[in-house]
């Protein structure tokens, strides 16, 4: 019988919070569904992470995943910044944990390079791939819905590196299978 799971990817973040949701059926992936919840009109903090948390518990009740991943807050020098981005990230690990569910952290170079191959890659640039490998018609105005499907996405290729897609016996076969394909597009 073949395993069916439901990842959730969170990009956390005091403005917008962006999630993805991917069910994986055996070695194969299928985009569910990918959303921004905004938090740029409440002025207080506390609201803010009351809010986070309500809304992943909110999709972790409606979607039942088995996993969430989660993007971990990257270094920087504004320490107030990285302060509120911790705590952001920390209640919506708290609204998985209380659901009993296992989380896994990836540093945003982790996701980029999963994802593009490069780990320097821009916010578009893993939207145009995920675009590509899942099949998405459109991509959304904000790109931090798709930080956090390419979370989930990362997390899929972080358990054995499956096949996703089609299948290529080697280069050549990789340029006639794409010969459509521009760079950029």
């Amino acid at each position: 019988m073949v395993k069916e799971k439901i990842i959730l990817g969170i990009d956390p973040g005091t403005t917008i919070m962006g999630f993805g949701i991917i069910r994986v059926i055996g070695k194969q992936m299928e985009f569910i569904q990918m959303n921004e919840l905004m938090l740029k009109k409440y002025d207080d903090h506390f609201t803010k992470l009351k809010l986070i948390f309500d809304r992943t518990i909110e999709l972790i009740d409606t979607y039942h995943p088995d996993e969430i991943a989660i993007e971990a807050p990257f270094f920087g020098k504004n320490v107030q910044s990285m302060l509120k981005l911790g705590r952001a990230q920390g209640v919506a690990m708290a609204a998985g944990l209380s659901r009993q569910i296992p989380i896994t952290e990836y540093l945003p170079k982790k996701i980029k390079m999963a994802i593009t191959g490069n780990g320097n890659a821009s916010k578009e640039q893993v939207a145009k791939m995920l675009q590509g490998m899942l099949g998405l018609k459109s991509l959304p105005k904000n790109l931090d819905s798709t930080d956090g499907l390419a979370a989930a996405v990362c997390h899929f290729y972080n358990q054995g590196r499956p096949n996703v897609g089609k299948s290529y016996s080697g280069w050549e076969a990789f340029v006639k299978q794409n010969e459509g394909r521009v760079e950029g597009d």
